[in-house]
């Protein structure tokens, strides 16, 4: 099955149609072929994208490409909308057909995987299996991530607290600092991650206190960007927010300097949010994991 990006637009009237190829055509294309999900080459081409400010190429994505029809496909869409093609492809004739047609199209193609497979079959002096796809199977990882979703879910917010010592790592942070997005992330990792919110004159369970075996991470927030994710917050639940103690700058200072104390007095690491994207947070907090697992053995 294939898929082309929605941004290359079919089916407008005659006039507007020439003037939408003609703008097309003014345009960056990038192509993106998988014989999987494509959730690799995406990943790929989403970080080196980002290092090119201004520039957003027209991306045509062509997934679970497997046969030589599919891929015939992709190839007259690279012809009619020339641009650089990314593409994670095992099998060996499929991908000398694709790399023949750039060659002839004169657009560059880049293998994601190759020089990666490469390098690991020299050090383990073996070849990779070469099968698509392997990365999704249905294994023991796969229910683990899925086991880890429900656990996430059902120990959102101070949900289950009783549960807490099942968890890998639990979040702790005054509202709207990520937890919940975090926890979730953790989770398509096969992390158990729960989050239990730090609210002030509200004392936390103790049986986040009484867990020995969870890594315990404090999240922490620039109190005047926390204010403005709160007033957002409030106006889009139909209050302004202004007159709110919740959005109030001195009374949210009070309270991150409140969760950094209680951190510092359990010996609970920090990290600051702000400037964090939640992937960022969650590898952060994955290194963590990694000593907590090995003071803990």
């Amino acid at each position: 099955m294939t898929s082309t990006d929605s941004r290359v637009i079919h089916g407008l009237p005659n006039g507007t149609e020439q003037a939408q190829v003609n703008d097309l055509q003014e345009h960056h294309h990038l192509h993106l072929i998988s014989d999987a999900t494509g959730e690799t080459v995406n990943s790929v081409a989403r970080a080196c994208l980002v290092q090119f400010e201004e520039t957003e190429p027209i991306e045509h994505i062509w997934t679970l490409v497997r046969t030589r029809g599919q891929l015939d496909k992709a190839i007259a869409e690279i012809e009619a909308h020339p641009g650089p093609v990314l593409y994670t492809m095992v099998d060996d004739a499929l991908r000398a057909v694709l790399t023949d047609a750039c060659r002839r199209l004169n657009v560059a193609s880049v293998d994601i995987l190759d020089p990666v497979m490469h390098a690991l079959g020299g050090h383990f002096q073996r070849a990779g299996s070469r099968r698509p796809g392997r990365q999704h199977a249905l294994d023991s990882d796969y229910f683990d991530r899925i086991e880890a979703m429900d656990f996430a879910i059902a120990h959102d917010d101070g949900q289950a607290v009783d549960g807490l010592e099942r968890a890998d790592v639990v979040l702790v942070g005054v509202s709207r600092t990520s937890k919940t997005p975090t926890c979730i992330y953790l989770a398509q990792r096969g992390v158990r991650a729960a989050n239990v919110p730090i609210v002030p004159n509200v004392p936390l369970p103790q049986s986040l206190f009484r867990a020995k075996g969870p890594l315990v991470v404090g999240l922490t927030k620039d109190p005047a960007h926390l204010v403005d994710v709160r007033r957002m917050r409030l106006r889009a639940m139909g209050d302004r927010g202004e007159a709110s103690s919740y959005a109030d700058l001195e009374t949210v200072a009070s309270e991150v300097q409140a969760a950094r104390r209680l951190c510092a007095q359990r010996g609970w690491p920090v990290i600051d949010v702000t400037r964090r994207s939640i992937e960022e947070t969650a590898a952060a907090i994955l290194t963590l994991l990694q000593q907590h697992r090995g003071t803990s053995r």
